[in-house]
């Protein structure tokens, strides 16, 4: 395991700009309020901005988890390192996506569905929550 090699204040900076926004998303939530209309059309189409407005939200809430969890791994001081292998994350990587718990090896693993990787992610999400 060696030491990862970047400028953190920058990348938490990007971070915490990130968690401003993903917050502030998840605090309008204007989208999924049912309203009720006489014109069946109209009310088919407002189920379905909600479900989009639902599914958005539901990505964003996941989104923020990451940051956060990104956050607590630079308080801990294994921001960098992955959460699988435990080699360094590129910096490559973490410029493009800085809440990544996995190096591009093991995301791809992962992506692949390998039972490893996604059960050491698993384990490791259990025990952060």
């Amino acid at each position: 395991m060696t030491k990862p090699n970047f400028n953190i204040n920058s990348i938490m900076t990007a971070l915490k700009a990130k968690e401003a926004d993903a917050s502030r998303i998840l605090q309008s939530r204007d989208a999924i309020i049912i309203e009720k209309s006489a014109d069946e059309l109209d009310e088919i189409e407002g189920a379905v901005a909600r479900e989009i407005a639902i599914r958005n939200l539901d990505r964003e809430s996941g989104l923020l988890r990451e940051i956060r969890s990104a956050l607590r791994r630079i308080d801990a001081g294994t921001f960098g390192m992955c959460l699988h292998c435990e080699e360094e994350i590129s910096l490559r990587r973490l410029e493009a996506v800085p809440w990544a718990r996995l190096c591009l090896q093991c995301q791809e693993a992962a992506d692949r569905g390998d039972y490893r990787v996604l059960e050491t992610e698993q384990v490791r999400l259990a025990e952060a929550a």
